[in-house]
């Protein structure tokens, strides 16, 4: 997918957020700060970085600047309100900001942290792919605590399969 306008990459951006935003709410906020394991990501350490990588790396980096990432700390944010306003704060003002890229400015390369020249619009499309990592481990972190989660796209894996043809020849 070339990203040649950033209206269009903006709309497909806002649904995956609220795709990642639906998973989130199932969270339950005594939980925000569980982990599977001393030293591994908890919810909020996700969401936090979730908003934080978005904003100070990936839109600067857009932007031809150097990354400001802070990192993930519960300085950041703590409790399950605030880690959820800081995401939104996060993600508006990145939005402000994405919205003004022309198309030019999407053609420019801007620079990774390591230092890799890579197109803006590649980078953007890695920070959608970055978010749908995430998402994935929040799903496996509340099915790991029994917690029930919306499908995707409508259904289940089991209902789309009781909705398919098969055909046992």
């Amino acid at each position: 997918m070339e990203i040649t306008t950033i209206n269009p990459f903006l709309d497909y951006y806002e649904k995956l957020r609220g795709r990642t935003q639906r998973v989130i709410q199932c969270i339950p906020p005594e939980k925000i700060e569980w982990t599977y394991k001393a030293g591994k990501f908890s919810f909020g350490d996700i969401i936090r970085h979730l908003a934080a990588i978005e904003r100070f790396m990936f839109v600067e980096n857009a932007q031809l600047k150097s990354s400001r990432y802070p990192g993930h700390g519960k300085e950041l944010a703590e409790g399950y309100e605030a880690v959820l306003a800081f995401m939104n704060k996060m993600h508006e003002e990145s939005i402000a900001i994405l919205s003004k890229l022309s198309a030019e400015d999407l053609q420019k390369k801007c620079l990774t942290p390591p230092g890799t020249p890579i197109t803006v619009w590649k980078w953007l499309r890695a920070l959608a792919e970055h978010e749908v990592h995430h998402r994935g481990q929040i799903y496996l972190y509340l099915a790991m605590l029994d917690v029930p989660t919306p499908p995707l796209y409508g259904l289940t894996s089991e209902e789309v399969l009781e909705r398919s043809i098969h055909d046992r020849r």
